[in-house]
């Protein structure tokens, strides 16, 4: 009896979860996420919004086009569907928004699910061989010195603009720069004692990696995934505002945004939500990457 330790029971995602939910606002911004997922998933579903057929249902109507809220309201009745006017085909902008969203939010969900998965499990591998990391240092250095943008406006260029070309472009060098970032984590921490134990034991390179590395790195890869997913939804509108990315047959957020630029001082209603949609996507899903990194951290358990 003498030699039993009493202490309370530890569990690690209890306690992530604990820490999370301490925070009030954590809870404001996960009902604002549900909110946004909703309109991004499953609004377009019930409205059965249509991207080719629906722009062209008003289009020989010279009077539906162009329309502010209050004007969309007052010709086609009260509806959700026309709280933010009508575009310059007199489609409903409301819709269009929200079917926009679905393609950036996927795209970025993607990307970053491939970046995030090679980035890491490389990473990791470059951190513990020297062989490996001689190879992929040379690599990196090379790969790193060529423009990003100007990888991905070529490969856009070469490939013709579709989703999957947008993500093949973004992922085919996007991966190493988190396998770089990984891979110093590792080497920091791969010759404290207890790994020096696990060598010393025999324990495959593999185990420890898996065992006593990456799980110490959640709060790391929780980070960097919380600064991905925003960085590829605004790459998408910039590339796509800038001419380079989805075609425009595609009508992501960054195409309408293209689109309603060149009437900006005519038809602002038209511009500006689709801007602040995506600006407050970008911002939810950093915030809430960012605070459940910090309640990944087991020195905030205590």
């Amino acid at each position: 009896d003498s030699e039993k330790i009493t202490a309370p029971r530890y569990s690690y995602w209890q306690s992530v979860f604990r820490v999370f939910f301490k925070k009030k606002i954590n809870i404001v911004i996960l009902v604002l996420l549900a909110a946004i997922i909703v309109f991004t998933y499953v609004y377009p579903l019930v409205t059965g919004y249509d991207p080719e057929a629906d722009p062209f249902i008003n289009i020989m109507d010279s009077e539906a086009k162009h329309l502010t809220p209050s004007a969309a309201i007052e010709k086609f009745g009260f509806s959700i569907k026309w709280i933010l006017g009508s575009g310059n085909s007199g489609q409903s902008t409301f819709d269009a928004i929200w079917y926009g969203s679905s393609i950036s939010v996927s795209m970025a969900l993607v990307c970053a699910l491939i970046n995030m998965t090679i980035g890491v499990v490389i990473g990791a591998v470059w951190g513990f061989s020297k062989k490996f990391d001689i190879f992929m240092t040379e690599v990196y250095n090379v790969i790193a010195n060529i423009p990003y943008i100007l990888l991905i406006s070529v490969i856009v260029l070469i490939l013709s603009a579709s989703f999957w070309t947008m993500v093949f472009a973004l992922t085919i060098t996007g991966w190493i720069g988190i396998a770089y970032f990984i891979r110093t984590q590792v080497i920091i921490i791969r010759d404290r004692e207890y790994n020096l134990a696990s060598r010393c034991l025999g324990t495959p390179i593999t185990r420890i990696a898996s065992k006593n590395i990456l799980p110490f790195l959640t709060s790391v890869i929780v980070t960097l995934l919380a600064t991905e997913l925003p960085m590829y939804i605004s790459m998408e509108v910039y590339l796509s505002f800038i001419g380079i990315g989805l075609s425009a047959t595609i009508p992501s957020l960054g195409r309408m945004i293209s689109q309603a630029q060149s009437a900006f001082r005519t038809f602002p209603w038209e511009f500006w939500p689709p801007v602040l949609v995506a600006s407050m996507v970008t911002i939810i899903l950093y915030l809430l990457g960012q605070n459940l990194a910090d309640a990944t951290d087991p020195r905030t358990h205590m």
